[in-house]
């Protein structure tokens, strides 16, 4: 663990929201466990951080690098009209930013989609293809999946 990441522990309003699909360089990367949508978040991994602007430089260049490879590939994968980035952190102090891929026929579109229709869960076995498709994604990425 480097010296920027000591320190950093998961939210646990996100670890109960979430499954983790694994780490990017700088980012963990989590599902929203809404099957409403294709909804990643990243967490930058930086204990007590809470917005962007507090990243030192060099993590704020590879926070943008990653979200936009994730942004990219998941609006490819499930081919995505409209991608809403959002860091909004008002429930959850930590520094998360959803990455949440939107389509013209989707249960809130054009609206922003909190609030609209209860969140539904995966099933076990959706969920593990899910995250075993979305480790497949991002490999070349660098991302390391839990044990």
């Amino acid at each position: 663990m480097s010296q920027a990441e000591s320190g950093f522990e998961l939210h646990p309003q996100l670890a109960k929201d979430c499954l983790v699909v694994g780490d990017l360089p700088l980012d963990r990367v989590l599902l929203m466990n809404d099957a409403t949508y294709p909804w990643l978040v990243l967490v930058p991994r930086r204990a007590g951080v809470r917005e962007l602007y507090e990243l030192e430089n060099e993590d704020l260049a590879c926070f943008w690098q990653e979200s936009s490879l994730v942004g990219r590939r998941i609006m490819a994968h499930f081919g995505g009209g409209k991608l809403n980035v959002a860091a909004l952190g008002n429930q959850v102090p930590q520094l998360h930013v959803h990455h949440v891929v939107r389509t013209a026929t989707d249960a809130a579109w054009p609206r922003p989609i909190w609030g609209v229709v209860p969140a539904t869960p995966y099933e076990a076995r959706a969920a593990d293809r899910l995250l075993a498709g979305l480790r497949t994604l991002l490999t070349d990425a660098g991302l390391v999946t839990p044990a």
